[in-house]
């Protein structure tokens, strides 16, 4: 991996990673759909302007079902989903929460795709598994019997992006920005009923609103740019170790900004979810470096 490719990565970590703040901060006033409405709302705009600066026409109408998809599975459900944990867990949490999809994905894909489970993969599971209980066990007891729904809205939230992985494998082949361009509409197209159900909990500040601003644009709209490009120029594995580098940054940003605590379990259980999630995805720092000491030797 290239040095400007290596800060692409630590940028899109830090951006990604201060998606749960952003989130953290507006959830309670904004409400779920709002919130979310308004995040992929900003992002798709902000895709838009990309898109005619480059001339790019997205066939929306020929590929609808298609983007209605990935637009349910890979943005509107999830980021409803955590959206609704936000009004209660912490930005942290979620975070690391967020990081068991590449597990969820791997399990799904035996029953999917019919692949075989391989016994690191299997104990990788057990570690991440049991890392996600030590993470979530202090704040189920601080939170009582209200932590629960919120935990499990963070999982099926992670499930739903493992769904979404699955899915694109055999998915219609479209370039990778047509395909963030058009999922940030088909999302704002799928919210957009759920608004008179799910209404606004407050007048938002100027804070609030700023912070769903910069979630959109910054978090959801500039991070795909940032993502497709490290898939161009690196490949799609060298880009999935943004995974491991986002909860480090959404516990640094909830520590930093709304004094959330890092108690030991934090430490504990985020390592060994990490740690589970590079047994099941087989992904490896080591393998990485070696990869980019052959392409500077060739």
């Amino acid at each position: 991996m290239s040095t400007i490719s290596f800060l692409r990565l630590v940028c899109l970590a830090a951006i990604w990673g201060g998606s749960f703040l952003f989130m953290r901060i507006a959830a309670n006033t904004f409400g779920p759909a709002y919130l979310i409405e308004f995040r992929v709302g900003f992002a798709a705009m902000s895709l838009l302007l990309v898109a005619l600066y480059l001339k790019r026409k997205l066939a929306f109408g020929r590929n609808l079902k298609h983007f209605m998809i990935i637009g349910l599975l890979n943005t509107a459900l999830p980021f409803m989903l955590f959206a609704y944990a936000a009004q209660t867990l912490n930005a942290s949490t979620l975070s690391v929460l967020n990081s068991t999809a590449a597990i969820w994905g791997a399990l799904i894909g035996i029953f999917w795709h019919k692949t075989i489970l391989t016994a690191k993969a299997g104990v990788g599971m057990l570690v991440g598994v049991s890392g996600v209980i030590v993470l979530v066990g202090l704040d189920a007891i601080h939170l009582g019997i209200g932590a629960a729904l919120p935990i499990f809205a963070s999982l099926m939230a992670a499930f739903s992006y493992g769904i979404a992985t699955n899915y694109t494998k055999t998915a219609p082949k479209i370039a990778a920005f047509d395909n963030a361009h058009g999922n940030m509409w088909a999302a704002v197209l799928l919210i957009l009923p759920l608004l008179p159900f799910i209404p606004m909990r407050g007048e938002p500040s100027q804070y609030e609103m700023l912070s769903v601003i910069a979630l959109g644009v910054v978090c959801t709209g500039a991070a795909y740019l940032l993502y497709f490009k490290l898939v161009a120029d690196e490949g799609a594995a060298s880009a999935l170790s943004v995974t491991f580098l986002i909860p480090v940054f959404g516990i640094l940003w909830g520590a930093l900004i709304l004094d959330e605590p890092i108690g030991i379990n934090t430490i504990v259980g985020t390592t060994m979810v990490l740690s589970g999630t590079m047994m099941v995805t087989g992904f490896s720092p080591r393998q990485l470096l070696h990869k980019r000491q052959v392409i500077e030797q060739s």
